[in-house]
């Protein structure tokens, strides 16, 4: 038996529509941003931090990975009673703002209590994100391939988490982890206003559509990325 395989890929077929593309460079600063902590944040805490151990290690990414996974749930529950998606819309903005906030906090804390209450706020920051981007990136796939939207953003996601990767880890080394935090906290922020500057702006009162206008399209696993402490 012989199974023909179409491979053939023009990428002028595939049009991404402006909301998808303004989402995708969402997670592409982000991840950018505090892609550049993960080689380092292990070594910050032992190095800066008094009486940090590899415990204390642990306890601060149970803390985070708990408190986001908890608090997502009546973030969802609150956006999904809204009209429109401009609380969607705000929520993410908030989330990304505060992400970059908590990224600031980093390089003033020298106590476990301290580490501790940046990491709470990473973990609040990605509570809010997680479910307003899937919900704004899910409404608004473009027809027909849905696959390939979601599979933009990872590759986005991908590409962005290793190259961050490097320069965290280069930048530490030559500028000191202060420089990591600040950067990763400007990455943020200019997330944020990639949603507020986008021509004709997302979500903004003529951009805004009933939540039942278009039927969402399930999230992968993989979707949206948190960073790993």
């Amino acid at each position: 038996m012989r199974f023909k395989v179409d491979i053939h890929f023009n990428p002028k077929d595939i049009k991404i529509n402006r909301v998808i593309r303004a989402l995708v460079l969402v997670d592409l600063f982000l991840w950018g941003g505090w892609g550049i902590v993960n080689p380092i944040m292990g070594l910050f805490i032992i190095g800066r931090v008094a009486g940090a151990t590899l415990l204390t290690v642990g306890f601060a990414s149970a803390l985070y990975w708990i408190v986001k996974a908890i608090f997502q749930i009546p973030s969802a529950v609150y956006l999904d009673k809204g009209q429109g998606e401009n609380r969607d819309f705000k929520a993410l903005v908030c989330g990304l703002v505060l992400a970059g906030f908590a990224a600031m906090t980093f390089p003033i804390i020298s106590t476990v209590p301290g580490l501790f209450l940046a990491v709470f706020l990473q973990a609040i920051a990605y509570g809010l994100y997680a479910p307003s981007w899937s919900a704004i990136f899910s409404r608004h796939l473009d027809k027909d391939h849905y696959t390939f939207d979601w599979s933009l953003d990872s590759t986005t996601i991908g590409i962005a988490s290793g190259i961050a990767a490097l320069i965290g880890g280069t930048l530490a080394n030559y500028f000191g982890y202060d420089a990591v935090f600040i950067l990763t906290g400007i990455f943020s922020f200019v997330s944020a206003l990639v949603l507020l500057f986008v021509p004709s702006g997302i979500l903004l009162p003529r951009a805004t559509v009933p939540k039942n206008s278009v039927q969402a399209q399930s999230a992968p696993e993989h979707a949206p990325g948190t960073p790993k402490i």
